[in-house]
């Protein structure tokens, strides 16, 4: 029988995600909107974006944390653009993301010396294969896949070389060891659910030595520039961003970044999403017709929960309509380039009550197509 209850909020969508849990527009604070962004007011606002970031994930001492333009994409390319070349390349990818890096290395930076480690969508590549004389390339949390890697053990203590890591879908949801990682970037859209259009970039000590110490020999557009006579621009990473940014999506995160602290911080936000999984996966272990796209438990995402079902490809979409059209998911679909499927978003954003309501949905859907 149909399901006699529906989820409060119905969006499960892995980018932009659900907005936090009672959020409303009118309250965020809005005296930097009509005001320029290098005013006193605009300025403020986006270096406390920076450094409350920062306080909030626990940065290493030395660690900057800048806004920068065209989301997680955006600062990603910036530092391949900017770092690379000066060192071996291993790219690890096993999703569209990771692959897309490893095509900028390849096809469009063209750098000689690059070893590509590929894995198929629901595994890893062998990630003892990095090389600690290497620069490498990888995503923590495969979004469009759900899987993960299990921890950072892989990359040596010692290493020579710099790790960027693309942790969009990671970031606030994730222990990551930031030790381990020079290059981070992220988007607001993702984990905490805030607007399109800009990218964070972390850099370690290491991550800025090399930008001051390394020239590539291709031109680097106006936006990719973190460097100016061989020194770091410091001030991308206090506030003074390259390029105009949106002041309402600058506090739209502020709002996003306020609501971590009074939940408890970024271990409830991975508390929360754990949590979250655990319904999934309790619904999983009960119906043998929907399996996790992750081959194993600990490689399995808890923000971006990936699921085949014993159906088809045209099947699994109508599916996925279905449960639009009774307003109890929206866009859930897998990813396009994904194996058929479908794609819950479970970061702590979305309210674990929320998924209890929507799995008997699941299972309603799954007999009215197949």
């Amino acid at each position: 029988m149909k399901p006699a209850s529906k989820p409060l909020n119905p969006n499960f969508s892995s980018g932009p995600c659900s907005k936090r849990p009672g959020y409303r527009l009118d309250q965020l604070d809005t005296a930097t909107l009509g005001r320029s962004h290098r005013a006193k007011v605009g300025k403020s606002a986006l270096e406390r974006a920076c450094f409350d970031t920062a306080e909030m994930l626990g940065l290493p001492e030395g660690y900057r944390v800048g806004v920068v333009p065209a989301s997680d994409t955006g600062a990603m390319e910036m530092a391949m653009w900017s770092m690379l070349g000066a060192r071996p390349v291993d790219v690890f990818a096993w999703e569209s993301f990771g692959k897309e890096w490893q095509t900028d290395v390849v096809k469009q930076l063209k750098l000689d010396n690059v070893n590509s480690y590929v894995a198929d969508y629901g595994e890893l590549p062998d990630l003892s294969k990095a090389n600690p004389e290497h620069d490498v390339i990888f995503t923590w949390n495969g979004t469009t896949s759900g899987v993960r890697v299990p921890n950072a053990d892989w990359i040596s203590d010692t290493r020579e070389g710099l790790t960027f890591c693309d942790a969009t879908s990671a970031v606030f949801a994730m222990e990551l060891d930031w030790e381990k990682l020079d290059v981070i970037t992220f988007s607001w859209q993702k984990v905490l659910g805030g607007e399109g259009a800009h990218g964070m970039l972390i850099l370690s000590p290491r991550a800025v030595e090399r930008l001051e110490s390394y020239n590539p020999p291709w031109p680097l557009p106006k936006i990719f520039r973190l460097t100016k006579g061989g020194k770091l621009i410091e001030g991308i990473f206090q506030g003074a961003t390259i390029n105009t940014p949106s002041m309402l999506c600058v506090a739209d995160y502020l709002d996003a970044l306020d609501w971590v602290g009074q939940i408890g911080g970024v271990s409830s936000c991975i508390e929360k999403s754990r949590k979250n999984l655990a319904v999934i996966e309790s619904f999983v272990e009960q119906h043998s017709w929907i399996h996790f796209l992750a081959a194993t438990t600990e490689t399995r995402s808890n923000t971006s929960v990936c699921l085949t079902l014993d159906l088809t490809e045209e099947q699994t979409k109508q599916l996925a309509k279905l449960l639009e059209q009774e307003g109890v998911a929206f866009d859930i679909g897998a990813y396009r380039d994904a194996p058929a499927g479908l794609r819950i978003w479970c970061g702590s954003t979305v309210e674990e009550s929320d998924l209890k309501a929507l799995m008997p949905w699941l299972a309603w859907g799954y007999q009215e197509v197949s």
